[in-house]
Protein backbone atom coordinates (compact mmCIF):
# COMPACT_ATOMS: atom_id res chain seq x y z
CA UNK A 1 0.00 0.00 0.00
CA UNK A 2 1.17 3.75 -0.37
CA UNK A 3 1.54 4.45 3.25
CA UNK A 4 0.37 7.94 4.08
CA UNK A 5 -1.09 8.87 0.69
CA UNK A 6 -3.78 11.52 1.70
CA UNK A 7 -5.46 14.22 -0.33
CA UNK A 8 -5.50 17.75 1.00
CA UNK A 9 -8.49 18.56 3.59
CA UNK A 10 -8.99 16.71 6.61
CA UNK A 11 -10.21 13.45 7.39
CA UNK A 12 -8.44 9.88 7.88
CA UNK A 13 -6.21 8.48 4.86
CA UNK A 14 -8.02 6.08 2.82
CA UNK A 15 -5.33 3.26 3.77
CA UNK A 16 -6.37 3.90 7.59
CA UNK A 17 -10.02 3.02 6.89
CA UNK A 18 -10.84 0.63 4.39
CA UNK A 19 -10.61 -2.25 6.74
CA UNK A 20 -7.29 -4.43 6.78
CA UNK A 21 -7.81 -7.97 4.65
CA UNK A 22 -11.02 -6.66 3.19
CA UNK A 23 -11.66 -7.62 -0.28
CA UNK A 24 -11.79 -4.40 -2.09
CA UNK A 25 -8.37 -3.50 -0.35
CA UNK A 26 -6.64 -6.67 -1.38
CA UNK A 27 -7.96 -7.14 -4.53
CA UNK A 28 -7.42 -3.20 -5.54
CA UNK A 29 -3.45 -3.35 -4.25
CA UNK A 30 -2.92 -6.34 -6.39
CA UNK A 31 -4.44 -5.71 -9.08
CA UNK A 32 -1.77 -2.33 -8.96
CA UNK A 33 0.73 -4.05 -8.81
CA UNK A 34 0.23 -6.76 -11.61
CA UNK A 35 -0.73 -3.60 -13.90
CA UNK A 36 3.04 -2.54 -12.64
CA UNK A 37 4.46 -5.86 -13.17
CA UNK A 38 5.28 -6.25 -9.50
CA UNK A 39 3.59 -9.35 -7.14
CA UNK A 40 1.63 -9.19 -3.83
CA UNK A 41 5.02 -9.90 -1.80
CA UNK A 42 4.68 -7.17 0.04
CA UNK A 43 1.05 -7.40 0.80
CA UNK A 44 -0.28 -8.71 4.10
CA UNK A 45 0.96 -9.42 7.19
CA UNK A 46 0.37 -12.47 9.83
CA UNK A 47 -2.23 -12.83 12.44
CA UNK A 48 -2.55 -12.92 15.73
CA UNK A 49 -3.70 -16.69 15.56
CA UNK A 50 -0.80 -17.78 13.53
CA UNK A 51 1.42 -17.14 16.43
CA UNK A 52 -1.03 -19.78 18.47
CA UNK A 53 -1.12 -22.92 16.31
CA UNK A 54 -1.88 -24.96 19.60
CA UNK A 55 -3.39 -23.35 21.91
CA UNK A 56 -6.85 -23.25 23.63
CA UNK A 57 -9.56 -21.46 21.77
CA UNK A 58 -10.08 -18.76 24.62
CA UNK A 59 -6.71 -17.86 23.90
CA UNK A 60 -6.91 -17.45 20.11
CA UNK A 61 -10.41 -15.52 20.71
CA UNK A 62 -8.38 -13.40 22.77
CA UNK A 63 -5.47 -12.61 20.48
CA UNK A 64 -7.75 -12.11 17.70
CA UNK A 65 -9.66 -9.53 19.31
CA UNK A 66 -6.66 -7.45 20.93
CA UNK A 67 -5.61 -7.71 17.07
CA UNK A 68 -8.51 -6.14 16.26
CA UNK A 69 -8.58 -3.47 18.42
CA UNK A 70 -5.57 -2.19 17.09
CA UNK A 71 -6.80 -1.54 13.56
CA UNK A 72 -10.25 -0.98 13.55
CA UNK A 73 -11.54 2.19 13.74
CA UNK A 74 -12.31 4.33 16.50
CA UNK A 75 -15.99 5.59 17.24
CA UNK A 76 -14.37 9.37 16.99
CA UNK A 77 -12.32 8.41 14.31
CA UNK A 78 -15.59 8.01 12.57
CA UNK A 79 -16.23 11.90 12.24
CA UNK A 80 -13.25 11.85 10.09
CA UNK A 81 -14.07 9.38 7.63
CA UNK A 82 -14.02 11.52 4.36
CA UNK A 83 -15.91 8.76 1.79
CA UNK A 84 -14.29 10.79 -1.29
CA UNK A 85 -10.33 10.48 0.35
CA UNK A 86 -11.24 7.05 -0.15
CA UNK A 87 -11.86 6.74 -3.79
CA UNK A 88 -8.63 8.80 -4.56
CA UNK A 89 -6.62 6.21 -2.49
CA UNK A 90 -7.84 3.15 -4.26
CA UNK A 91 -7.40 5.04 -8.13
CA UNK A 92 -3.81 6.49 -7.23
CA UNK A 93 -2.86 3.50 -6.45
CA UNK A 94 -2.78 2.84 -10.19
CA UNK A 95 -0.38 3.66 -12.61
CA UNK A 96 -0.91 6.84 -14.22
CA UNK A 97 -1.19 5.89 -18.18
CA UNK A 98 -4.29 5.18 -20.59
CA UNK A 99 -6.53 1.94 -20.44
CA UNK A 100 -8.01 0.30 -22.81
CA UNK A 101 -10.78 -0.05 -20.71
CA UNK A 102 -11.80 -0.94 -16.83
CA UNK A 103 -14.00 -2.74 -14.59
CA UNK A 104 -15.83 -1.44 -11.81
CA UNK A 105 -18.13 -3.04 -9.35
CA UNK A 106 -18.30 -5.80 -6.88
CA UNK A 107 -15.25 -7.60 -5.29
CA UNK A 108 -14.04 -10.74 -6.90
CA UNK A 109 -10.96 -12.30 -7.35
CA UNK A 110 -11.86 -13.14 -11.17
CA UNK A 111 -12.58 -9.91 -11.84
CA UNK A 112 -9.08 -8.87 -10.54
CA UNK A 113 -7.77 -11.35 -12.53
CA UNK A 114 -10.09 -10.68 -15.45
CA UNK A 115 -8.38 -7.11 -15.03
CA UNK A 116 -5.10 -8.20 -15.90
CA UNK A 117 -5.60 -9.72 -18.57
CA UNK A 118 -7.34 -7.13 -19.98
CA UNK A 119 -4.91 -4.68 -19.25
CA UNK A 120 -7.20 -2.62 -17.24
CA UNK A 121 -7.76 -1.36 -13.68
CA UNK A 122 -10.19 -2.54 -11.34
CA UNK A 123 -12.50 -0.63 -9.07
CA UNK A 124 -14.49 -1.19 -5.82
CA UNK A 125 -18.10 -0.18 -5.79
CA UNK A 126 -17.68 -0.01 -2.38
CA UNK A 127 -15.46 -0.72 0.75
CA UNK A 128 -15.49 -2.30 4.49
CA UNK A 129 -14.51 -0.40 7.51
CA UNK A 130 -14.40 -2.03 11.27
CA UNK A 131 -15.21 0.29 14.47
CA UNK A 132 -14.40 -0.77 18.24
CA UNK A 133 -17.45 -1.95 19.87
CA UNK A 134 -16.28 -1.65 23.37
CA UNK A 135 -19.56 -3.85 25.04
CA UNK A 136 -20.31 -5.72 22.13
CA UNK A 137 -21.18 -9.52 22.44
CA UNK A 138 -20.90 -12.24 19.57
CA UNK A 139 -24.56 -13.04 20.55
CA UNK A 140 -26.31 -9.79 20.31
CA UNK A 141 -27.06 -9.08 17.44
CA UNK A 142 -30.01 -6.73 18.81
CA UNK A 143 -27.58 -4.92 20.86
CA UNK A 144 -25.09 -4.50 17.52
CA UNK A 145 -27.94 -2.96 15.15
CA UNK A 146 -28.52 -0.27 18.15
CA UNK A 147 -24.55 0.20 18.13
CA UNK A 148 -24.54 0.78 14.67
CA UNK A 149 -27.36 2.81 14.05
CA UNK A 150 -25.85 5.64 16.11
CA UNK A 151 -21.73 5.41 14.13
CA UNK A 152 -24.01 5.30 11.10
CA UNK A 153 -25.49 8.95 12.00
CA UNK A 154 -22.55 9.83 12.66
CA UNK A 155 -21.12 8.69 9.11
CA UNK A 156 -23.71 10.10 7.32
CA UNK A 157 -23.46 13.39 8.44
CA UNK A 158 -20.60 13.89 6.64
CA UNK A 159 -21.03 11.13 3.70
CA UNK A 160 -24.26 11.33 2.09
CA UNK A 161 -23.25 9.55 -1.12
CA UNK A 162 -22.86 6.09 1.22
CA UNK A 163 -25.13 3.55 2.00
CA UNK A 164 -24.18 1.46 5.00
CA UNK A 165 -24.66 -2.06 5.49
CA UNK A 166 -23.88 -3.33 9.13
CA UNK A 167 -22.83 -7.21 8.75
CA UNK A 168 -23.03 -9.30 12.32
CA UNK A 169 -21.74 -12.76 11.45
CA UNK A 170 -20.25 -14.76 13.68
CA UNK A 171 -19.97 -17.53 11.23
CA UNK A 172 -17.40 -15.51 9.18
CA UNK A 173 -15.71 -13.18 11.39
CA UNK A 174 -15.59 -15.44 14.49
CA UNK A 175 -15.06 -13.72 17.71
CA UNK A 176 -14.43 -10.23 16.17
CA UNK A 177 -18.27 -10.02 15.49
CA UNK A 178 -18.40 -9.13 19.44
CA UNK A 179 -15.52 -6.42 19.48
CA UNK A 180 -15.78 -4.79 16.59
CA UNK A 181 -18.83 -3.56 14.01
CA UNK A 182 -18.34 -4.11 10.18
CA UNK A 183 -19.78 -1.69 7.90
CA UNK A 184 -19.70 -2.41 4.24
CA UNK A 185 -20.07 1.46 2.62
CA UNK A 186 -21.96 1.28 -0.85
CA UNK A 187 -21.30 4.42 -3.48
CA UNK A 188 -24.97 5.61 -4.33
CA UNK A 189 -23.28 7.61 -6.86
CA UNK A 190 -19.57 7.45 -9.06
CA UNK A 191 -17.14 9.36 -6.81
CA UNK A 192 -16.21 12.34 -8.27
CA UNK A 193 -12.06 10.60 -7.71
CA UNK A 194 -13.25 7.52 -10.04
CA UNK A 195 -15.08 10.14 -12.51
CA UNK A 196 -11.73 11.84 -13.17
CA UNK A 197 -9.72 9.22 -13.44
CA UNK A 198 -11.41 7.61 -16.39
CA UNK A 199 -12.16 10.74 -18.08
CA UNK A 200 -7.98 11.45 -17.91
CA UNK A 201 -6.91 7.86 -18.44
CA UNK A 202 -9.29 5.68 -20.92
CA UNK A 203 -9.00 5.34 -24.32
CA UNK A 204 -11.62 6.96 -26.78
CA UNK A 205 -14.72 4.55 -26.72
CA UNK A 206 -13.13 2.46 -24.35
CA UNK A 207 -15.10 0.20 -22.64
CA UNK A 208 -16.33 -0.02 -18.97
CA UNK A 209 -17.37 -3.39 -17.66
CA UNK A 210 -19.38 -3.40 -14.48
CA UNK A 211 -19.54 -6.37 -12.26
CA UNK A 212 -22.35 -7.11 -10.06
CA UNK A 213 -22.69 -9.78 -7.44
CA UNK A 214 -26.27 -10.45 -7.63
CA UNK A 215 -26.81 -12.57 -4.43
CA UNK A 216 -29.01 -11.72 -1.80
CA UNK A 217 -30.04 -11.88 1.90
CA UNK A 218 -32.86 -10.62 4.62
CA UNK A 219 -32.29 -7.03 5.61
CA UNK A 220 -33.27 -4.99 8.66
CA UNK A 221 -33.64 -0.79 6.65
CA UNK A 222 -32.65 0.50 9.89
CA UNK A 223 -32.57 4.30 8.73
CA UNK A 224 -32.54 6.13 6.19
CA UNK A 225 -28.71 5.01 4.71
CA UNK A 226 -28.19 2.26 7.16
CA UNK A 227 -29.60 -1.73 7.05
CA UNK A 228 -28.56 -4.20 8.94
CA UNK A 229 -27.94 -7.98 8.12
CA UNK A 230 -27.19 -11.18 10.34
CA UNK A 231 -24.91 -12.89 8.75
CA UNK A 232 -24.03 -13.52 4.60
CA UNK A 233 -23.58 -15.30 1.96
CA UNK A 234 -19.69 -15.69 2.26
CA UNK A 235 -19.99 -17.64 5.48
CA UNK A 236 -21.50 -21.06 3.37
CA UNK A 237 -24.61 -20.88 5.51
CA UNK A 238 -28.14 -20.01 4.74
CA UNK A 239 -30.06 -17.20 6.34
CA UNK A 240 -32.09 -19.91 8.34
CA UNK A 241 -29.14 -21.07 9.66
CA UNK A 242 -29.03 -18.23 11.60
CA UNK A 243 -32.51 -18.34 13.45
CA UNK A 244 -31.94 -18.93 17.48
CA UNK A 245 -33.17 -22.75 16.74
CA UNK A 246 -30.91 -23.44 14.31
CA UNK A 247 -28.12 -26.80 15.33
CA UNK A 248 -25.44 -24.75 13.18
CA UNK A 249 -25.95 -21.47 14.57
CA UNK A 250 -25.39 -23.21 18.00
CA UNK A 251 -22.14 -25.06 16.64
CA UNK A 252 -20.72 -22.23 15.57
CA UNK A 253 -21.75 -19.66 19.00
CA UNK A 254 -19.80 -22.13 20.86
CA UNK A 255 -17.10 -21.92 18.86
CA UNK A 256 -16.43 -18.32 19.69
CA UNK A 257 -17.13 -18.14 23.07
CA UNK A 258 -20.90 -17.41 22.45
CA UNK A 259 -24.25 -18.16 24.32
CA UNK A 260 -27.08 -19.80 21.95
CA UNK A 261 -29.73 -18.86 24.49
CA UNK A 262 -29.22 -15.16 24.11
CA UNK A 263 -29.21 -14.91 20.25
CA UNK A 264 -32.20 -12.51 19.37
CA UNK A 265 -31.89 -10.94 15.66
CA UNK A 266 -34.09 -8.36 14.68
CA UNK A 267 -36.98 -9.00 12.64
CA UNK A 268 -36.29 -8.12 8.72
CA UNK A 269 -37.66 -5.49 6.80
CA UNK A 270 -36.77 -6.78 3.22
CA UNK A 271 -36.62 -10.38 2.76
CA UNK A 272 -34.71 -10.60 -0.21
CA UNK A 273 -32.15 -7.40 -0.71
CA UNK A 274 -28.86 -6.92 -2.72
CA UNK A 275 -26.02 -8.75 0.22
CA UNK A 276 -23.22 -6.70 1.43
CA UNK A 277 -21.06 -7.25 -1.77
CA UNK A 278 -23.98 -5.80 -4.32
CA UNK A 279 -23.61 -3.03 -6.48
CA UNK A 280 -26.32 -0.18 -5.73
CA UNK A 281 -28.49 0.89 -8.22
CA UNK A 282 -27.74 4.82 -7.88
CA UNK A 283 -23.59 3.94 -8.41
CA UNK A 284 -24.57 1.65 -11.24
CA UNK A 285 -27.18 4.52 -13.00
CA UNK A 286 -24.38 6.97 -12.04
CA UNK A 287 -22.22 4.67 -14.39
CA UNK A 288 -24.63 4.21 -17.10
CA UNK A 289 -24.80 8.21 -17.75
CA UNK A 290 -21.20 8.78 -17.08
CA UNK A 291 -20.52 6.51 -19.90
CA UNK A 292 -22.99 7.83 -22.11
CA UNK A 293 -22.41 11.38 -21.97
CA UNK A 294 -18.45 10.34 -22.31
CA UNK A 295 -18.92 8.01 -25.29
CA UNK A 296 -17.67 4.86 -23.26
CA UNK A 297 -20.02 1.37 -24.07
CA UNK A 298 -21.05 -0.29 -20.70
CA UNK A 299 -21.14 -3.50 -20.68
CA UNK A 300 -22.73 -5.65 -16.95
CA UNK A 301 -21.33 -8.81 -15.86
CA UNK A 302 -24.33 -10.21 -13.53
CA UNK A 303 -22.88 -12.63 -11.06
CA UNK A 304 -25.10 -15.21 -9.62
CA UNK A 305 -22.79 -17.26 -7.86
CA UNK A 306 -18.83 -16.28 -7.28
CA UNK A 307 -18.32 -19.54 -9.01
CA UNK A 308 -19.47 -18.37 -12.07
CA UNK A 309 -17.39 -15.96 -12.62
CA UNK A 310 -14.47 -17.90 -11.38
CA UNK A 311 -15.31 -20.56 -13.82
CA UNK A 312 -15.90 -18.42 -16.83
CA UNK A 313 -12.34 -16.48 -15.71
CA UNK A 314 -10.65 -19.75 -15.66
CA UNK A 315 -11.73 -20.97 -18.99
CA UNK A 316 -11.07 -17.46 -20.06
CA UNK A 317 -7.06 -17.84 -19.78
CA UNK A 318 -6.66 -21.02 -20.69
CA UNK A 319 -7.99 -19.93 -24.60
CA UNK A 320 -5.96 -16.82 -23.82
CA UNK A 321 -2.86 -18.88 -22.95
CA UNK A 322 -3.40 -21.66 -25.64
CA UNK A 323 -3.86 -18.69 -28.51
CA UNK A 324 -0.38 -17.41 -27.41
CA UNK A 325 1.31 -21.36 -27.57
CA UNK A 326 1.08 -21.85 -24.08
CA UNK A 327 -0.28 -24.89 -22.37
CA UNK A 328 -2.86 -23.91 -20.64
CA UNK A 329 -3.01 -26.86 -18.43
CA UNK A 330 -1.41 -25.66 -15.14
CA UNK A 331 -4.04 -24.77 -12.76
CA UNK A 332 -3.93 -22.96 -8.99
CA UNK A 333 -6.86 -22.70 -7.00
CA UNK A 334 -6.72 -19.56 -5.14
CA UNK A 335 -8.63 -19.07 -1.78
CA UNK A 336 -9.96 -15.39 -0.61
CA UNK A 337 -6.86 -13.30 0.05
CA UNK A 338 -4.42 -15.80 -1.14
CA UNK A 339 -4.12 -14.66 -4.29
CA UNK A 340 -1.20 -13.07 -7.01
CA UNK A 341 -2.36 -11.79 -10.83
CA UNK A 342 1.07 -11.05 -11.60
CA UNK A 343 2.83 -14.41 -11.07
CA UNK A 344 -0.07 -15.80 -12.33
CA UNK A 345 0.61 -14.72 -15.42
CA UNK A 346 4.09 -14.88 -14.98
CA UNK A 347 4.13 -18.29 -14.56
CA UNK A 348 1.17 -19.46 -17.49
CA UNK A 349 -1.24 -20.34 -15.17
CA UNK A 350 -5.03 -20.74 -14.99
CA UNK A 351 -6.41 -19.16 -12.15
CA UNK A 352 -9.45 -20.44 -10.16
CA UNK A 353 -10.47 -18.37 -7.45
CA UNK A 354 -12.59 -19.71 -4.28
CA UNK A 355 -14.41 -16.94 -2.52
CA UNK A 356 -13.75 -18.74 0.71
CA UNK A 357 -12.52 -22.20 2.35
CA UNK A 358 -16.35 -22.90 2.53
CA UNK A 359 -17.88 -26.61 1.56
CA UNK A 360 -20.14 -24.33 -0.92
CA UNK A 361 -17.18 -23.06 -2.29
CA UNK A 362 -15.07 -25.75 -2.88
CA UNK A 363 -17.59 -28.50 -3.83
CA UNK A 364 -18.30 -25.57 -6.66
CA UNK A 365 -14.64 -25.47 -8.19
CA UNK A 366 -14.66 -29.81 -7.89
CA UNK A 367 -17.72 -29.72 -10.15
CA UNK A 368 -15.93 -26.93 -12.38
CA UNK A 369 -12.81 -29.46 -12.81
CA UNK A 370 -14.49 -32.25 -12.86
CA UNK A 371 -16.39 -31.20 -16.14
CA UNK A 372 -13.26 -29.66 -17.73
CA UNK A 373 -11.00 -30.98 -19.78
CA UNK A 374 -8.00 -32.04 -17.34
CA UNK A 375 -4.85 -30.12 -15.59
CA UNK A 376 -1.73 -31.54 -15.93
CA UNK A 377 -1.06 -29.51 -12.30
CA UNK A 378 -3.20 -28.34 -9.77
CA UNK A 379 -1.89 -26.20 -6.78
CA UNK A 380 -4.16 -25.21 -3.85
CA UNK A 381 -4.38 -22.58 -1.90
CA UNK A 382 -6.98 -22.91 1.11
CA UNK A 383 -6.73 -19.69 3.52
CA UNK A 384 -7.92 -20.82 7.04
CA UNK A 385 -10.37 -18.60 7.31
CA UNK A 386 -9.32 -18.57 11.46
CA UNK A 387 -12.62 -19.79 12.89
CA UNK A 388 -14.60 -22.82 12.92
CA UNK A 389 -17.77 -23.26 11.31
CA UNK A 390 -20.15 -26.72 9.96
CA UNK A 391 -20.04 -25.18 6.59
CA UNK A 392 -15.97 -24.82 6.44
CA UNK A 393 -15.03 -27.25 4.07
CA UNK A 394 -12.32 -29.84 5.16
CA UNK A 395 -8.26 -30.54 4.20
CA UNK A 396 -9.59 -34.10 2.50
CA UNK A 397 -12.14 -31.96 0.26
CA UNK A 398 -9.35 -29.27 -0.35
CA UNK A 399 -6.61 -32.39 -0.96
CA UNK A 400 -9.48 -34.13 -3.10
CA UNK A 401 -9.58 -30.53 -5.60
CA UNK A 402 -5.61 -31.30 -5.88
CA UNK A 403 -6.26 -34.61 -7.14
CA UNK A 404 -7.77 -33.49 -9.96
CA UNK A 405 -4.11 -32.93 -11.78
CA UNK A 406 -2.67 -35.84 -13.88
CA UNK A 407 1.08 -35.33 -12.75
CA UNK A 408 1.39 -32.75 -9.90
CA UNK A 409 -1.05 -32.53 -6.73
CA UNK A 410 -0.06 -29.65 -4.33
CA UNK A 411 -1.49 -28.82 -1.33
CA UNK A 412 0.25 -25.97 0.06
CA UNK A 413 1.41 -27.34 3.34
CA UNK A 414 2.04 -24.14 5.57
CA UNK A 415 -2.08 -23.14 4.81
CA UNK A 416 -2.75 -26.17 5.32
CA UNK A 417 -0.69 -26.16 8.68
CA UNK A 418 -3.01 -25.43 11.43
CA UNK A 419 -6.30 -24.79 9.27
CA UNK A 420 -8.97 -23.81 10.06
CA UNK A 421 -8.11 -21.79 13.14
CA UNK A 422 -4.62 -20.09 11.76
CA UNK A 423 -4.20 -17.58 9.75
CA UNK A 424 -1.40 -16.59 6.57
CA UNK A 425 -1.19 -13.12 4.39
CA UNK A 426 -1.72 -12.48 0.57
CA UNK A 427 2.08 -12.93 0.34
CA UNK A 428 2.01 -16.74 1.07
CA UNK A 429 0.56 -17.24 -2.33
CA UNK A 430 3.08 -14.91 -3.72
CA UNK A 431 6.00 -16.83 -2.11
CA UNK A 432 3.91 -20.74 -3.69
CA UNK A 433 3.48 -19.08 -6.88
CA UNK A 434 7.08 -18.19 -7.36
CA UNK A 435 8.31 -21.78 -7.37
CA UNK A 436 6.28 -21.87 -10.78
CA UNK A 437 8.39 -21.98 -13.35
CA UNK A 438 8.71 -19.07 -16.11
CA UNK A 439 6.45 -19.23 -18.90
CA UNK A 440 7.24 -15.97 -20.50
CA UNK A 441 6.48 -13.73 -22.38
CA UNK A 442 3.11 -12.85 -21.11
CA UNK A 443 0.40 -13.40 -24.10
CA UNK A 444 -1.14 -9.39 -25.24
CA UNK A 445 -3.49 -8.77 -23.28
CA UNK A 446 -6.93 -9.35 -24.30
CA UNK A 447 -9.41 -7.78 -26.09
CA UNK A 448 -12.90 -6.70 -24.02
CA UNK A 449 -15.34 -7.73 -27.16
CA UNK A 450 -13.51 -11.45 -27.07
CA UNK A 451 -13.43 -11.73 -23.47
CA UNK A 452 -16.84 -10.65 -22.93
CA UNK A 453 -17.61 -13.55 -25.84
CA UNK A 454 -15.73 -16.67 -24.23
CA UNK A 455 -17.43 -15.50 -20.77
CA UNK A 456 -21.22 -15.26 -22.29
CA UNK A 457 -20.36 -18.88 -24.17
CA UNK A 458 -18.58 -20.68 -20.74
CA UNK A 459 -20.90 -19.03 -18.31
CA UNK A 460 -24.25 -18.84 -19.47
CA UNK A 461 -24.65 -21.82 -18.53
CA UNK A 462 -23.63 -21.54 -14.55
CA UNK A 463 -26.33 -18.17 -14.84
CA UNK A 464 -23.50 -15.63 -15.63
CA UNK A 465 -25.29 -13.13 -17.30
CA UNK A 466 -23.14 -10.55 -20.11
CA UNK A 467 -25.26 -7.81 -21.58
Amino acid sequence: MHKGLTADGAGLAGDRVVAVGSSARVLVAATARALRGVDCADLGHTGPTSRFPGAPEPVRRAAATRAAGRVALTVAQVDEIDAARVARWFVDQYPRRRYPGVLIGSPHGAAAHLAVALGVPWLPAGFEMTVHWSEGGVDRPADAVEHGAALATRLLAGNADLHLRQVHCPASRGALTGATVSLTAAWRALPAAYAQFLADLLMPGAPVLLVRDARTWPVLERGPGHSFQVGCPGSGLDPVDFHPDSHALRQVLRSVGGDATRWEPPEVSVPSADAEHGVDPGFELAARDWSAQHHHPLHRVLVPRPAALSAGVADLYRRWLRRAGKTGDRLVVECGRLLDPWQVVRAGLVPYWCENATRRSVDEAEWWLAGSEAFSSVDVLPEPPGVRSPALAGLPQWLAVAGFGRRRRALDRTTARGYPVTSVPTRRATEVLRAQPYDLPAPPPLGVAEALAVLRDSGGHQGLLVS
